[in-house]
Parts: C-alpha cells; structure tokens; sequence
C-alpha cells in the first residue's frame, strides 16, 4: 500500500504542486520568521556582550527617589566624590562616569538625521592613554573644549561632514553649533537601531543632561585577579540606594533577556499571520486530496475488492498526504532561510543597522518546519481519507462521483448553525460589555467564522441563485451554466471559497476599525484645535525646554502662545495621582476650542482650575467646588472648580490649570507641546519665522493642522499596508485554491463539455462558461468575509470608542469595492489555465471519456 502511495504522488504531480505550495507558502513564512528572530537577537546579545566586556561592575542612576510623602530627596546621579571612592577601591583597576541624553544632528539642510527615539548624546571620557575604550577614532579625536564634538561615522557620513566642520546639535530647545574634533566607530545599539550618537566633553555634557559634578553610570573594570562580586559588594554601600549596581556579567544577561523579550513580540505577531496563511493553506489541501481520490474511486474501490481494508486505503490516502507534507516542509524550510536573509537585507534598507552575525538556524525552527508543514497536510488529508475508506467497493465501482448523503448534509448544516449562532450571540456579548468584551469578541468570531465554513455549502445555493439571473442575461448560456455549475458541488465551492472569505473577513475588519479610527482623530483636530501650530519634539516624544515659551512669543507674526504642559496632582487624601493640563490663561481659548458647559474659561486666571464634564459627573463636582490638590512637591492647595468644559481626550487631561502654577511646584517641568496661533493663518513663511525662532532645531516639528492629520492618517495606512501584505500570502493560497476547483470541475464534466461543444457551444463560451464560474465562487467568498469583518469592526468599535473621541463607525465603501473587484480578479486569473484547458478538450474524445 505504500507502494502504492507513492505510486499516486508520482502520477499527480501537477496536482499536487498546488498544495505543495500553500504548504511551502506557509512552512516558509513561520521558519522565516524563527530564523530572521533568532539571527538578530543573536546578533544583538553578542554585541549587549561585547560592549561589556571588560566591565567588571556597572552602577546606574535613576535619580532622586520618592519619599513617603512623595517628595523626591536625593542628590541627581551619582556625584563626582563617589566615583572617587569607586576608583579608590583596592580591585578597581579603572572607574569612568557616563551621562546620557538626546542629542538631535541636523545635516547640512537642518533636516534631523536619524531615527528621533535614537538619537543620543554621552561624553567622551579618556583614560590615562588619552582613549575611551567604548570608541575607536577613525578621524580627529575626542571633543576637548565646550565647543567641540565627535560624531558616529555613520551620521558623519549620512551628514556630509568632515572633521572641522560646524554641526549644528540640539537637545529640546534652541540649536547650537559645535565644531567636529573627530568621527568614531562603535557599537552602540542606539546607532545600529539608526540613530546618531554625539559626544561632548564631560562638563558640557554633565550641564546640557543632569547636573555639574554628576553622572548617571559608572563603569568600573578591575585589577587581575579581582573577583567582580567581591568588588559589587563593596561598591553597592558607597552607590546609595538610588542607583543600582551589577556586574557586567549580569547587566549583559539582563539586556539579553530584554532582547528576547522583544524579539518574542515580533515572532508572536508575524507567527499569528504564518498561522492565518497555513489555516486557509489546510482548505487547499484538503480540496486537492478530495479531489484526488475522487478521481481513484475506482482504482481504491477495487484495491477492496481484492483484500485491501479500510485501514490500510485509509492509511494509503495518509502516506500519500506525508510524503507531500515532508517534502513541502524541506521545500519551505530552505525558503524561509532566504526569507530571513531577505528580510535582514531589507531592515538595512530601512536605514536600521543590524550586528553582524551568523545565520542562526536553531534545531527547534527545523522540527517546526517540518512538524507544522507534516501535521498541517496530515490534518487535511484526513477527512478525504476516512470519508474514502467508507466507501462500499461495489457502490465506488457504480460511479466515480459520489454525492453526500442528506443526512451528512443535515448534521453538517446543524453544527454548523449551532457554532455560528454561538459566535453571534459571543461577539454580541462582548460589544455590550464594553472595553471588557475584546477577549469575548475574539473568540466570538473564531467561533461564527467556523461555523459560517461548515455552513458554506448551504448558504453557496440561495447566493448564488439570486445572482443567477443577472449573469444569465448579461452572458446568456456561458452565464447560466456558470451559475449552475458554481452549485453544482456546494461543498467544493464552500472549500473554495472559505479561503477568500478568511482573508477578507481580516482585511475588511481592519480596514473599517483603521479608517473609522482616522476619521476620529481627523474629526478630534478639526473640532478642538484653533491653533495653526502644533510644537513638539516629532517622534522623540520628548519634552520641550521651558525657553522655547518665549523664544516663541518673540517670533515675528506670531498672535498667541500656550504651553500644553504635563503633570500631576493627588486630589483628595489618599487618592492616586491624577494628569493634569497646564496652559496660559490669557491665550488657551484662542488656541483650543473648548465647550465650556458651566463657569468661566478665565477663572483659570485667578489659579482656579477647570475639569473635564465626564470626570466631574463621576468625581460629584460642580462650579464653585473646592479640590485639595497635592502638588508633585508634596505642597497642598485648596483648588476651586471655576470651568466645567466638554471632554477633549488625547489633547488635555481632565484637569486644566495655569502653567505658572504647576512650574512653582515642578523641579523640571515636562512640556509635551505648545500651541501657536499666527496672525495671517499656517504658511510656509509663518513656520519659517517659527524655525527661526528656535535656531533651526532639527528634532522640534512645527504641525499645521493638516500636518496633523496627515501623520495620523498616515500611521494608520501604514499599519493597514502593513496588514495587508502580511496577509497578501493567505489570498495566495486562495488562488491556489480556485485553480484547484476549477480543474477539478473540468475533469469532472469532460464528457459534459464535449457534449455542449457538439451541440454549438464555442471554444470562446467554453471559457466564459469557466471563467464566469470562478468569478462567481470568489464574489461570494468575498461577500462573506466583508459582511463577517464589517460586523466584527463594529463589536470591537462598540469596546474602543469610550476611549477615541468623537468614534463614530465608518464603513469605507471605496475600499469594499475596490476588495470585491479584487476577488472578481483573482477569480478571472485563477480561472486561465483551466478555462484554456476546457476550451481546447477534443469534443470526440470527451464524449467517450467516462
């Protein structure tokens, strides 16, 4: 019998290629995303290592901490003395002190080089040979006066620059200019991520980052010989309590650890679609191993008849299905190799510098590779087979095309209403529930997606039959067999069509929550925002420095400045802290349009302070209300409600009050934005006169209002993109999928075709005839899965909008459209190579064909 089997794999080769690559489609994409996770975290690891060796103990300062009665106490970092006493010990061997911070490069345009988070700034700290180890100068030297700095040889590059050049570098407020005293090489993960590093001399650093005198790290390397955690243990009492002290040992296993973490976030979502394309991958093969053994009815009836059981047909159908499934894994396992070399070149692209390295193909990738691709093509296979080995020898030998019994029918249609109606009533559950139900939502749709696949076959006849009549008319005869045809096997077409209707159910589901939540953000800009400029620190979501306040205010052209400053307030005894807004007074209702719905915007003025209209319904306030706030300095106020105004989430917290008033009790005020209001509205000559202003610091953005919604917009076509070409695999496999279908079809009805070209159907109508029919099983996969996702985009909106102002769902009907003519296109291309088939069958010889 095994014999046998391999017997068949060798005689249908051109059949199973089909499912030998939605195997290999899907076995390539989970080993690439293995291979490409494993390679670069290793990559990563080796270099975290490597940029600690010699490291006997590093120490880390986070700053003063909190006291009991939220009062910071504490000195900055760690002081100039202790790293005396650090150097002093008899097993140090060298002892240097580090400051770190952002640091934005504009090239020789002002435009900001490098990605914004990775942008950073350290000193440059000589040893007794008058080198730091952490760099290796390939130009000039170290930056050894305030005027001077060293430059990544990358961003040297990326910038033009040449050693004597001015650079102009800034941190959140105004730029300045510095002179390059040289360009360094090193492996600095913020660099190899794509970002820049500037040194700067210790006390230059020391004031634009923490404070004179103070560090934020120290290394310390030890004498030969010297044990590191003897030296930890001697180190951590001089340290304090708020710094924290390791060894390099255990501070490079540390960042190997965050390392996997974060690799593991990428493996798990770029796995979730590997699965999704396997998923529909296992509806391929499982039409291609119908179809098989459909066509060997005869053959396998007749192995039963001279002796063969159930079990060994059964297992015959099987080996088959493991030989297709092993050779696919191998195929797909060397493919997703090149995937993952291929997709390490395309990180490069990006601008993201990688660690060299090794490929890394673990012994565990190899067995997933091939345990998913073996068990994936065993599962499909099953049911064919067992639905086979059921088959009476002397009923198989009468037809070669056995239909389902009623009976299976009836079952099949019951279980499958039952799941569906029990994803419905899951799905409808969570959207109830509110922000709770997404985990009930989820497993709603698996369950209604399941059930709709069994209920396919069922819900194929009145579809298709309503568009029965359009197709006839418009196409005539090639029309009304097309339709006929397309229900002719109604669990084949619900096969077929499945794959398309999973693929779209995602796309579509994604597409309306994307666009929904763009128009909400749009419509949060247009309603709220007055302002013609947003100022912030683009995508370092840092903060502002205080002096860009009036630095602003002088601008030429400029009619109104607010700050948008973040902080805290306890309100209450005992209560959590709560955000609170801080803004000018004088100038905030000329930038932001808030519905004031009781009091006076200009109590704030008077130090009084306004509220959000839901925080005030759940806290029981009212104008005239008294809060006994606790400031971030452990200061207490009494504060009285002089605004209520509609909420305005994602540009104010729920507490709104003068800017002056929380900087009295901030040591170090975090400015999140300014708004700016010009006299003649958003120009380019209005956001020149606020460059201008800032000495064309190349990490602040000035954001029209339409800037605004182009980034939003943008980020969420982006992601959608992103979605969509992850998930292009799945829609490739459904291809496969109707190929499969349609030549199926044609075999079956090859006596049928010669017979219509006997009685005067043309060549030209044969193909109509096919191409019509895989057009009409790809429309209804398709309207399923937009009907599915729509519904889906909705229950999990029912959960989100609570947090997105002004949510309000919207179905995009131009890319519904632009989905369904896709699924007709995919139907017309899968449907060439067996329409060119039916049209070219000899009409003699398929008429004798049994």
């Amino acid at each position: 019998m095994f014999r046998t089997a391999l017997r068949n794999v060798l005689a249908h080769k051109a059949r199973l290629l089909m499912t030998v690559l939605a195997v290999v489609l899907g076995v390539a994409f989970v080993s690439g995303t293995l291979v490409f996770t494993d390679t670069v975290g290793k990559a990563m690891s080796n270099q975290s290592a490597k940029s600690f060796e010699g490291v006997a103990v590093s120490v880390t300062s986070y700053g003063p901490s909190r006291n009991d009665e939220g009062v910071r106490e504490g000195e900055p970092g760690i002081s100039r003395q202790t790293l005396d006493k650090v150097k002093a010990l008899n097993g140090v061997d060298a002892a240097s002190g580090r400051v770190h911070g952002f640091a934005a490069v504009g090239d020789q345009d002002g435009k900001l080089i490098g990605t914004g988070w990775s942008n950073t700034g350290a000193n440059f700290v000589p040893l007794k040979d008058g080198k730091d180890p952490r760099y290796a100068f390939t130009e000039g030297s170290g930056p050894a006066t305030a005027d001077q700095i060293a430059l990544d040889k990358e961003t040297a590059k990326r910038g033009k620059y040449q050693v004597g050049d001015k650079v102009r570098v800034a941190d959140n407020g105004p730029a300045r200019e510095y002179t390059l005293a040289g360009i360094f090489t090193t492996e600095d993960g913020a660099v190899n991520a794509g970002g820049s590093l500037v040194l700067f001399d210790t006390p230059t650093a020391q004031q634009l980052y923490l404070k004179p005198g103070f560090y934020d790290e120290l290394s310390v390397s030890a004498k030969a010989g010297a044990d590191a955690d003897k030296l930890l243990a001697e180190i951590k009492p001089l340290v304090g309590k708020d710094a924290k002290a390791q060894t390099g040992a255990a501070l490079a296993a540390e960042q190997a650890e965050q390392i996997e973490k974060g690799m593991s976030n990428m493996n798990q979502m770029l796995l979730v679609f590997a699965l999704i394309s396997l998923f529909v991958g296992v509806f391929l093969i499982y039409n291609t191993f119908t179809m098989l053994v459909a066509q060997r009815t005869k053959e396998l009836a007749l192995l039963r008849a001279i002796g063969a059981n159930r079990g060994q047909v059964k297992r015959s159908v099987l080996a088959e299905a493991l030989v297709v499934g092993v050779i696919s894994a191998v195929i797909g396992l060397v493919a997703g190799i090149g995937l993952a070399v291929a997709m390490r070149s395309a990180i490069g692209a990006f601008g993201a510098k990688i660690p060299a390295g090794p490929l890394v193909v673990a012994p565990g990738t190899i067995a997933a590779a091939i345990g998913i691709g073996v068990f994936v093509t065993m599962l499909a296979a099953w049911l064919p087979a067992r639905r086979t080995a059921k088959i009476a020898p002397v009923a198989a030998m009468g037809s070669a095309h056995l239909p389902a019994s009623a009976k299976s029918l009836v079952l099949r249609n019951s279980i499958g209403g039952s799941v569906t109606l029990l994803g419905l009533v899951a799905i409808l559950g969570g959207a109830l529930t509110g922000k709770d139900g997404k985990m009930m939502i989820g497993a709603g749709a698996f369950f209604t997606m399941i059930g709709i696949i069994i209920l396919l076959p069922a819900l194929s006849r009145p579809v298709i039959a309503a568009v029965r009549p359009l197709l006839e008319k418009v196409f005539g005869v090639a029309g009304k067999l097309a339709a006929q045809n397309a229900v002719r096997n109604p669990r084949r077409t619900a096969v077929t069509a499945a794959s398309l209707a999973i693929g779209l159910t995602l796309v579509t589901a994604l597409s309306v929550l994307g666009i929904t939540m763009g128009k909400a953000i749009d419509r949060m800009t247009t309603d709220n925002l007055k302002a013609d400029y947003k100022v912030s620190m683009g995508d370092t979501f840092g903060n502002l420095d205080p002096s860009v306040i009036p630095a602003l205010e002088k601008a030429p052209g400029v009619k109104a400045v607010s700050p948008q400053q973040a902080g805290d307030l306890r309100i209450g005894e005992g209560e959590d802290y709560r955000s609170v807004s801080g803004v000018n007074p004088a100038t905030i209702g000329q930038l932001l349009n808030f519905d004031v719905v009781g009091g006076q915007l200009d109590s704030l003025a008077k130090g009084e302070v306004a509220v959000a209209e839901k925080t005030a319904k759940d806290s029981g306030l009212s104008v005239g209300s008294t809060l006994k706030a606790t400031f971030d300095d452990n200061q207490q106020a009494d504060l009285k409600v002089g605004a209520i105004y509609k909420d305005m989430e994602g540009m104010l917290s729920p507490y709104v009050i003068d800017y002056n008033i929380l900087n009295k009790h901030t040591e170090e005020p975090y400015l999140r934005e300014v708004y700016v209001k010009m006299d003649g509205g958003a120009s380019e000559k209005a956001e020149k006169s606020l460059v201008d202003a800032l000495g064309k610091n190349p990490a602040i953005t000035f954001a029209s209002q339409q800037d605004i919604r182009n980034e939003m917009g943008g980020l969420i076509n982006t992601a959608l993109n992103i979605m969509y070409g992850l998930l292009a695999m799945a829609l490739i496999i459904s291809v496969l999928g109707v190929v499969n279908t349609l030549a199926m079809s044609v075999y079956e009805r090859t006596q049928e075709i010669g017979m219509l070209r006997a009685i005067g159907l043309d060549r030209g109508k044969v193909k109509n005839m096919i191409r019509l029919e895989a057009i009409v099983i790809s429309l209804f996969g398709a309207v399923i899965g937009v009907a599915l996702g729509t519904f889906i985009a909705w229950a999990v909106g029912e959960t989100i909008k609570g947090s997105i102002p002004n949510y309000a769902l919207v179905i995009p009907f131009d890319r519904i459209a632009i989905f369904m003519l896709l699924a007709g296109i995919v139907g017309a291309l899968a449907a060439m190579w067996p329409a060119r088939s039916a049209a070219r069958l000899n009409m003699l010889t398929a008429i004798k064909t049994e």
